[in-house]
């Protein structure tokens, strides 16, 4: 395992919304992940939503692929991923993501219900309550940036939001083998902003400087009741490169391992261009605007074989 690393914890409760905003600026332009305590969401109900987790994951392979993967949602069985696009093998974890609540039209939840009968209702309050969670963090983002707490909401990102929760299992197998195998290889996340909370099983870590060689790997200790936060690829491209999407992983251990993602994503139709509060004329705009829900759609394509 790599160094252990020391990431500051932002208090969402805080009353003091420009100092939390000063050091998520801070943070996110060294490494892009840090703590967020008092959050709101329950302990009982994070506590539900794993052991709903380990029931799915502890079902049949068989009635698991009932809900194989269509589009963005559904079941996705051992090795089905690749992250790191340079390994040749999967990565050796199983999953099931579950889309927006709100009806979009083109994401279709699939529902484990005849097995499971509370699992979806698990699932949809842990849903809403991470998107009350988010769009708080989302005001604090804004300010960090020198721009109004509502900008985001003001330009529809808000609006009828892609969000993703991902439940994932690592079977805490050590296989012999030649080649390289990771619970999640090294990889950024594509989206706005990630809320990660684990069982606290060792096994994720960070590379600051992705772009360095050879990469320094450093480990993220778990917090009992924070999330562990992360800015995505799409932050990334939205501050021209001012808010750091870092590169992370899953190492394999002896131990089995289960944690919960949100991705959450702006409403498909947001364009994503720079902010002017990042670009000046000794630092132009590096990337073109996009809508993200194509943005998202073509770095989907690149970590599953079919297309969505």
């Amino acid at each position: 395992m790599g160094e252990t690393l020391k990431l500051p914890l932002i208090d969402l409760s805080s009353s003091d919304g420009i100092s939390t905003s000063k050091l998520i600026r801070q943070v996110c332009v060294e490494s892009g992940f840090f703590y967020l305590i008092n959050h709101g969401v329950e302990d009982e109900l994070i506590k539900r939503v794993f052991d709903e987790s380990k029931k799915f994951f502890s079902l049949s392979v068989e009635e698991k692929m009932k809900l194989e993967r269509k589009g963005l949602t559904g079941y996705t069985p051992m090795y089905s991923e690749t992250l790191d696009p340079t390994l040749k093998t999967g990565d050796l974890k199983e999953s099931i993501y579950i889309g927006p609540l709100n009806g979009v039209d083109h994401v279709q939840n699939q529902w484990p219900s005849e097995v499971l009968p509370s699992w979806r209702p698990t699932m949809e309050s842990y849903y809403e309550k991470l998107i009350s969670t988010v769009k708080r963090l989302i005001t604090l983002i804004a300010l960090a940036l020198n721009l109004d707490e509502n900008f985001f909401e003001d330009i529809g990102a808000l609006h009828n939001p892609m969000g993703f929760v991902r439940l994932l299992h690592y079977p805490g197998e050590q296989i012999a083998s030649n080649k390289e195998i990771y619970g999640a290889s090294a990889h950024s996340d594509y989206g706005m902003v990630t809320l990660l909370v684990t069982d606290g099983v060792r096994g994720l870590q960070i590379c600051k400087e992705k772009d360095k060689q050879p990469r320094i790997w450093e480990d993220v200790p778990h917090v009992d009741k924070a999330f562990i936060v992360n800015i995505g690829d799409m932050m990334e491209r939205w501050t021209n490169c001012l808010f750091r999407s870092t590169l992370h992983r899953v190492t394999l251990t002896t131990e089995e391992r289960y944690s919960v993602a949100f991705f959450f994503e702006p409403n498909d139709d947001c364009m994503v261009e720079c902010l002017k509060s990042c670009c000046s004329e000794k630092s132009p705009p590096r990337f073109p605007p996009i809508r993200s829900g194509d943005y998202l759609r073509t770095r989907f394509n690149l970590s599953y074989a079919s297309e969505l």
